[in-house]
C-alpha cells in the first residue's frame, strides 16, 4: 500500500481548559495553546489533536457542543483559532479537531426547537419516545450513571442520552442530520484542518427498535450495547465518500465497544471508512467486573500483553492501530502502571513509554505524559469536578458497592480528573499554567516535576521522549514491522520483537520495582543498543527495576 502521512506521525493530544491560560481567569485557551507551539514542535510530534473548543454550556468539558461552527467563549474567539491554525501550520505542526456528532448539547438549537412539540420539524434529529410501564422506554443506562432516559414534560415523552441528559443523542437515522453533520465537517475542512478525532463514532447508528439490554448490577444495561450498530459502518462510508475522501486527513474514531473484527472495516488499510481508531480492550485489562474502573486491582500484565499483542498481530497488514498510554479519559500511566516512587517515578516513565513507541501504528502523547506527570493526591469527593467520576460514585455509593472514603480512594487511582489538571510548566506559582486560580487544582509535585526543569537536563522524561520520537521517524521497522510476542505469562516482563526483512528489534520492559531474570535469545546477543532508559545499558541476563532497552540487528 502507499504509505500515508500518519503513520508515520506521532500526536499530542491537549486539552484546552488544562494546557495553557494566557488572560488569568484560570482556564486555559487558545491563545495560551499558541504561545506553546514551539514546545510541542521542540518535542518532535508533527500533530495536534485539540480537544473540543467549540461554543458548550460545559456540562461535560466541551463534550456538550451547542455550536459547532462558534468558540466556547472560554477559550477565545474564531479569530483566535485561525491565528492558531495559521501558526500551527508555519510550524509544520497539524491541527486535528475533536468531532462530537454522537450527540449535541440541550442548548443546541436543534435541540431546543425539537423539544417544543411532537411535530417540530427537528424533533426527529434526536430519540424522542414514550414510556413503558410507567417509566422509562427500555432500561439502558447511562455512561455517568443513572438511567439513558430524560422525561420532557413539555411534550410528555421521554429523549435519549447515553452521556449526560444535556448531552442529547442526535439520530443519524434522519438523512438531514447526516446532512448538517458532513456540511459542518466540509466547513472545517474549508478552513484548512488536518483531520478530526472521532468522539464515541462507534455509537452513532442504535439498534433497531432500542430493545431493553442484559441489565448490569446497576440495574441498567451497558451504553456499549448500542456500540457498532445496524447502520455503523453506511454511516461512516457515507461520511468518507461525502467529505472525507476528498483532503488528505488523519481520522480516528474513539470506538467503545469495539471488536478487532469490526477495527477490520473501520480502520482498513483501503481507506474507505477512517485512518485508526481507538479502542478500549487494554485500557479494562485492569477493571473490575462490577465496578469498571473505579475498582483497586492489581496489576494483570499478562492481560495486557495478550490484548495489545492480539491487536498488533490482527492488524498487520490490515487496518492501522492507534497506541496510547493517556488522554484526557484515563488516568495518569506512571501512577498505574509505573511507579510514583522519586527513584523510580523517570525509569517508569521511560519504560512505559518504550514499551509502547516500539509498537506498530500512530503513537498519542497526552499533554504532560511527556513529563512523566502523575495522578493528583485528592483528598476529598467535593473535589472531583468529573461528571462521570461523580455520577458512578454516586450510584456505587447509595448501593453499598463503595464508602466515601473508599470512593476518595478510588479518585485518586481512575478519576479522570487525574488526567486533567494544569500541565506543569515551571516550579512557580500555579506551575506556570495561569497567573489567577486554575479551574482544578494544581499537582503539588509540580515544585520538581515541571517542563521547565526537564528542558534543562539531557536525561529528563521529555529528552527521552524527543529520541523516541525521532526514532519513528527515521526507522522502517518501527513503523512497519512484523510483532512477535516472547514471554507471554511472564507477570512483569513485557517482551516482543519487530521484524522488517533482515532488521529486527528486541523490546524489553521490566514493569517491576524488582529485578527480573531474562536470557536474551542468541540471535540478539551482539546487537547494537538502540534506546534504554539506564545510563549504563549493558545487555546482560537481568533487567533492572523498571528498565527498558532496545536491541537492534541488522
Amino acid at each position: 500500500m502507499e504509505e500515508k502521512w500518519w503513520q508515520r506521525s506521532v500526536v499530542y493530544q491537549i486539552y484546552p481548559r488544562s494546557f495553557q491560560d494566557s488572560n488569568g481567569d484560570g482556564i486555559g485557551d487558545l491563545p495560551g495553546i499558541t504561545d506553546r507551539l514551539e514546545y510541542i514542535r521542540e518535542l518532535g510530534t508533527d500533530t495536534i489533536w485539540l480537544s473540543p473548543v467549540y461554543k458548550s454550556p460545559n456540562d461535560d468539558n466541551g463534550y456538550d457542543i451547542s455550536d459547532y461552527q462558534d468558540i466556547m467563549e472560554e477559550f477565545g474567539t474564531m479569530s483566535d483559532f485561525d491565528a492558531l491554525l495559521e501558526k500551527a501550520h508555519s510550524l509544520g505542526l497539524k491541527i486535528v479537531m475533536d468531532l462530537v456528532v454522537n450527540h449535541s448539547s440541550d442548548e443546541h438549537r436543534w435541540f431546543v426547537e425539537s423539544r417544543l412539540s411532537r411535530d417540530n420539524p427537528y424533533r426527529d434529529y434526536y430519540f424522542w419516545r414514550d414510556g413503558k410501564d410507567g417509566g422509562a422506554p427500555n432500561n439502558w443506562g447511562s455512561c455517568f450513571g443513572g438511567s439513558a432516559w430524560e422525561f420532557d414534560e413539555r411534550t410528555g415523552m421521554y429523549y435519549l442520552h447515553l452521556f449526560s441528559k444535556k448531552q442529547p443523542d442526535l439520530n443519524w437515522d434522519n438523512p438531514a442530520v447526516r446532512d448538517e453533520i458532513f456540511r459542518m465537517m466540509d466547513w472545517w475542512l474549508q478552513k484548512g484542518i488536518d483531520g478530526f478525532r472521532m468522539d464515541v463514532i462507534s455509537l452513532i447508528s442504535k439498534p433497531e427498535g432500542l430493545p431493553d439490554g442484559e441489565p448490569r448490577p446497576n440495574g441498567y444495561a451497558s451504553f456499549e450495547l448500542c456500540a457498532n450498530g445496524p447502520h455503523e459502518h453506511a454511516y461512516l462510508r457515507e461520511m468518507n465518500r461525502r467529505v472525507l475522501s476528498r483532503y488528505d486527513l488523519l481520522t480516528v474514531g474513539e470506538c467503545a465497544g469495539v471488536t478487532l473484527e469490526e477495527a477490520k472495516s473501520y480502520a482498513n488499510l483501503d481507506g474507505r471508512e477512517l485512518s485508526m481508531v481507538f479502542q478500549f480492550e487494554h485500557m479494562g485489562a485492569d477493571f473490575h467486573p462490577v465496578l469498571g474502573r473505579y475498582a483497586l486491582q492489581h496489576k494483570n500484565l499478562p492481560k495486557l500483553k495478550e490484548i495489545l499483542s492480539r491487536w498488533q498481530r490482527e492488524l498487520d497488514g490490515v487496518a492501522w492501530n492507534s497506541l496510547y498510554w493517556d488522554n484526557h479519559d484515563q488516568p495518569r500511566v506512571v501512577s498505574r502502571y509505573g511507579s510514583e516512587k522519586e527513584e523510580y517515578r523517570e525509569l517508569s516513565a521511560k519504560m512505559l513509554a518504550t514499551c509502547l513507541h516500539m509498537m506498530q501504528g500512530t503513537p498519542y502523547v497526552y499533554q504532560g505524559e511527556e513529563l512523566g506527570m502523575t495522578n493528583y493526591p485528592w483528598t476529598s469527593i467535593d473535589q472531583i469536578n468529573d461528571i462521570e467520576s461523580l455520577g458512578n460514585y454516586r450510584d456505587f455509593h447509595a448501593k453499598g458497592y463503595m464508602t466515601e472514603e473508599e470512593g476518595v480512594t478510588m479518585m485518586r487511582q481512575r478519576s479522570r480528573d487525574n488526567a486533567r489538571t494544569p500541565m506543569q510548566w515551571d516550579a512557580g506559582p500555579a506551575a506556570g499554567f495561569t497567573t489567577g486560580t486554575p479551574w482544578l487544582p494544581v499537582n503539588p509535585n509540580h515544585t520538581f516535576l515541571n517542563a521547565a526543569e526537564q528542558l534543562g537536563r539531557s536525561d529528563s522524561v521529555f529528552r527521552y521522549y524527543q529520541k523516541l520520537i525521532a526514532l519513528r521517524k527515521e526507522l522502517d521497522v518501527i513503523v512497519f514491522g512484523r510483532y512477535a510476542l516472547l514471554e507471554p505469562e511472564h507477570p512483569d516482563l513485557f517482551v516482543y520483537t519487530r521484524t522488517l526483512g533482515d532488521e529486527s528489534l528486541l523490546v524489553m520492559c521490566n514493569f517491576s520495582e524488582e529485578s527480573q531474570a531474562y536470557s536474551i535469545p542468541s540471535e540478539f546477543r551482539e546487537a547494537e543498543t538502540l534506546i534504554a532508559n539506564y545510563p549504563d545499558p549493558t545487555p546482560a541476563d537481568t533487567l533492572r527495576p523498571w528498565e527498558a532497552v532496545v536491541l537492534r540487528r541488522r
